[in-house]
């Protein structure tokens, strides 16, 4: 495997929400800095950047990160958009796939190697029903996408093991410490890549006393559900004030907590411009 330099853009799935970490930026680790990392333990000219913040649209991920990504000349190009769309019952799924799709060829025609991912479908409540059409057809096509543009599917929505909730935040929209660690091993055998990222079975899950499931109910309606949707009533969104995590391409091999100690997130957007590679 040839070193060379791995540029994330998305939302909060590329972030690494849901696998917190006081030691990494923003707080959280997640499968694209845990790549990063075996990356860096397989060659020490690894580079990498992460650009992708929590809460983003996908047309605000292409026109905020998407140009700073392809600026840092790339080799490998990780990008995944669209989740937070399909949130919205007011989505255009026809038009969000257009501009979904012309962002895929301009990334493509960049970049050597294009990374993609589907969306988790989650098979259980008819409640659910309408949600699972768009993102089966989000994933429908994702997966023609790759094919034609010839880019590395992660096909998450094939992943049944994420049925487990142990994979899953208490939010039940991110992916835990867990699932993200299966994300990246997901995503270097897709590519091709060897990894000592060691993936523990989870054995069969805990039954709970139906009255205990039920007061687990309340409380994630209360805790998550109640919050979620009023901040969506007044339009607050924490990736409106979150910055990139690793706007700047850093080597992982010189250790990610490190770096992330010795440079804060100001001082990384202002660092010096990426070099071109030679």
């Amino acid at each position: 495997m040839e070193a060379g330099r791995f540029v994330v853009v998305g939302d909060s799935f590329s972030e690494g929400v849901g696998d917190p970490h006081v030691l990494y930026p923003n707080g959280f680790r997640g499968w694209a800095d845990r790549l990063a990392r075996q990356l860096g333990r397989q060659d020490p000219r690894w580079e990498y950047a992460n650009l992708a913040i929590r809460s983003k649209l996908l047309d605000e991920v292409v026109a905020e990160q998407l140009d700073p990504a392809l600026a840092l000349q790339p080799t490998h190009l990780s990008f995944h958009a669209g989740g937070n769309d399909i949130l919205s019952l007011r989505t255009d799924m026809d038009s969000l796939m257009e501009r979904y799709a012309a962002a895929v060829a301009r990334a493509a025609e960049h970049v050597p190697v294009l990374v993609l991912f589907t969306i988790f479908d989650p098979r259980t409540t008819a409640m659910l029903e309408p949600l699972r059409r768009r993102l089966q057809a989000f994933n429908d096509a994702v997966r023609g996408l790759a094919e034609s543009h010839g880019a590395i599917l992660v096909d998450h929505a094939l992943m049944r093991e994420f049925e487990d909730p142990r994979l899953w935040a208490p939010d039940r929209i991110h992916l835990s410490r867990p699932g993200h660690k299966r994300v990246a091993a997901a995503t270097l055998e897709a590519l091709g890549w060897a990894h000592t990222l060691r993936i523990k079975e989870l054995g069969d899950p805990e039954r709970r006393p139906w009255r205990q499931a039920v007061l687990d109910e309340v409380s994630f309606v209360r805790g998550e559900v109640v919050p979620l949707v009023r901040r969506r009533i007044r339009g607050v969104r924490e990736g409106d004030h979150t910055p990139p995590k690793w706007p700047v391409p850093i080597r992982p091999s010189k250790g990610m907590k490190r770096l992330a100690s010795t440079h804060s997130g100001a001082a990384l957007r202002r660092g010096s411009p990426a070099r071109a590679r030679g």
